[in-house]
């Protein structure tokens, strides 16, 4: 009874769940509260730890309620309900678009996206080389990180390092330039 009452409870949290991980903490809160799985304190540390983990908080939330209140199956249970109802929905997306991504329309706008997808890209890696007072492009750390982009993206493109290569090399460059 108590994995079904916590498969039930996080199906229909990851379906009605909109806004992303926190937007969703009231609703596991009060879920949580109905049943008595954990007190407020005990719910405040998990979603501390939930927010702490790498992943969807919502998911990590749910994986350490079930935990806490079943151990791993109720873990596995809880886990399985909150993303039973994204799996299906990104199954029935992908089956939808398989059907008509051979259609000149909508190959035609993908082409068209692609440079707009790069322009936002391009304006958040600007974006995040300014600090909040308004310094120009012309500071030291704003010209060193885009040296670095610069050089990781030849790395890539020309020298066809591995990704995870770069990123380490650009994690030394970034404690020798900064």
């Amino acid at each position: 009874m108590l994995y079904w009452e916590l498969f039930i409870t996080f199906l229909k949290i990851g379906l009605l769940s909109f806004g992303g991980g926190y937007a969703v903490i009231p609703m596991v809160q009060f879920e949580v509260e109905k049943y008595s799985w954990l007190s407020a304190e005990e719910f405040q540390r998990i979603v501390s730890l939930a927010g702490m983990s790498p992943g969807p908080v919502a998911t990590n939330s749910a994986t350490l309620i079930g935990y806490h209140t079943a151990g791993i199956p109720g873990a596995v249970t809880a886990t399985t309900g909150i993303i039973l109802p994204s799996l299906l929905i990104v199954i029935l997306i992908a089956a939808f678009f398989f059907k008509i991504n051979k259609n000149p329309l909508v190959q035609s706008s993908f082409y068209g996206l692609r440079p707009i997808i790069t322009g936002l890209i391009v304006y958040a890696a600007l974006h995040f080389g300014f600090s909040g007072n308004g310094e120009t492009i012309f500071q030291w750390s704003t010209f060193a990180t885009l040296l670095t982009a610069a050089a990781a993206f030849l790395a890539i493109i020309k020298y066809k390092l591995h990704p995870l290569v770069v990123i380490l090399l650009s994690a030394c460059a970034g404690i020798v330039l900064f």
